[in-house]
């Protein structure tokens, strides 16, 4: 007789509470690694604001595409074989970022590169979900927060290796060893079960959902913005040089971290409505000194701002999400993410043709005016 796999009785687990950190982890570290890169790409290539836009687009359109045939895949066969071919296709490419000859090059490693991205992205948050569901409490702040670690991590760690002189080669093969390590980590502690095949991955928001996730799209198009931007910004300013052209965002991922970790008992205390509100108003002050001061603490320390608010904005709007009485709690955080990712993937490419024509700061200065927005909105979002 052929033995039997063993059943399993419940996500929430020491191993499966590892591995979805640890995913998260390396989809954040990958991600900011790529951050310090950007100017040393511009740069060699010798691209102006709208082709590099163009460039990045690439990693919206490969995430995008790869989000849609990740639902059909997880539906069938459960995250777990997504997030061990995803993730390892992230750290198998982020090299072949450096070695582009080539507009087209780069783009089409981009386009892989993104696809990987989105993956892992759909993947861990469906682990997430069911290991938070077999735990009975509040979990995906503190997911979330190892996603912004590692960003963290990775953006410091190349900002690092670039700034001691290390070729840009081999401070990525670097960081992708360091995202070999934690996969290895990971791949072996991931559920194996399969999710029932009727789970609905999409929808299409509406009424108090729709609201909630075009909120969304702009908070995730600020981190976005700031993922790909602020080194072009900061060394484009005469704040930092190339090599240090990662610092910006290593602060904005430091402070996003701090926010995470303390969001739920902050909106415990405050309550939605106050919380979102001081985070929309942080993360504009943020934006309006970095634009502001000239003098480069003073100005970096916006950055340290626009983290510590976008930290809890998100979280708040997936909470309320879930709460609302229009749509089905899972559809619209189904919606709500799909749209919260097409910020953050499709936004930075907008911002580079727009930046073309008015120029990178004032693109800033329109995120600010997007974050206002966000502010004005709290009463009818957190109602």
């Amino acid at each position: 007789m052929t033995s039997q796999p063993p059943i399993v009785t419940s996500a929430n687990t020491p191993a499966t509470r590892l591995a979805t950190r640890l995913g998260f982890l390396v989809a954040g570290f990958g991600i900011a690694c790529w951050a310090p890169m950007v100017p040393f790409a511009k740069q060699h290539l010798n691209l102006n604001d709208a082709v590099l836009g163009l460039l990045l687009l690439c990693i919206g359109i490969g995430s995008i595409g790869a989000m849609v045939l990740t639902g059909i895949i997880a539906t069938r066969h459960g995250s777990r074989p997504v997030i061990i071919v995803s993730g390892f296709a992230l750290l198998a490419i982020l090299p072949l970022l450096t070695l582009a000859p080539g507009p087209l090059y780069l783009g089409a490693a981009l386009l892989a590169f993104g696809a990987a991205l989105g993956s892992l992205d759909v993947a861990i948050n469906l682990h997430a979900v069911e290991v938070e569901q077999s735990a009975n409490k509040p979990m995906m702040s503190g997911f979330h927060a190892l996603f912004s670690l590692g960003g963290f991590l990775g953006a410091g760690l190349m900002t690092l290796l670039l700034s001691t002189g290390s070729p840009l080669l081999i401070a990525s093969l670097v960081c992708a060893a360091i995202m070999l390590l934690a996969m290895g980590l990971t791949a072996p502690r991931l559920l194996r079960d399969k999710p029932e095949a009727s789970e609905t991955l999409f929808a299409v928001p509406r009424g108090i959902v729709l609201l909630l996730a075009t909120l969304t799209a702009i908070a995730f198009l600020v981190e976005g913005a700031i993922l790909d931007w602020s080194a072009v910004l900061i060394t484009e300013r005469n704040l930092v040089d190339e090599q240090s052209g990662g610092l910006g965002y290593m602060l904005f991922a430091m402070t996003m971290v701090v926010g995470r970790f303390s969001g739920d008992a902050l909106s415990e205390k405050l309550g939605d409505a106050k919380l979102l509100m001081i985070s929309s108003m942080l993360s504009i002050a943020g934006v309006a000194v970095l634009l502001s001061v000239q003098q480069t603490y003073i100005a970096l320390s916006g950055f340290l701002l626009i983290g510590l608010g976008l930290a809890n904005i998100v979280p708040v709007l997936f909470r309320r999400a879930g709460t609302q009485s229009i749509m089905p709690p899972a559809l619209a955080i189904a919606s709500v993410t799909t749209m919260g990712y097409a910020g953050i993937l499709l936004g930075p490419a907008a911002i580079g043709f727009i930046a073309q024509t008015i120029g990178l700061a004032t693109s800033f200065w329109m995120l600010a005016l997007l974050l206002f927005g966000v502010m004005l909105s709290t009463p009818k979002a957190c109602k």
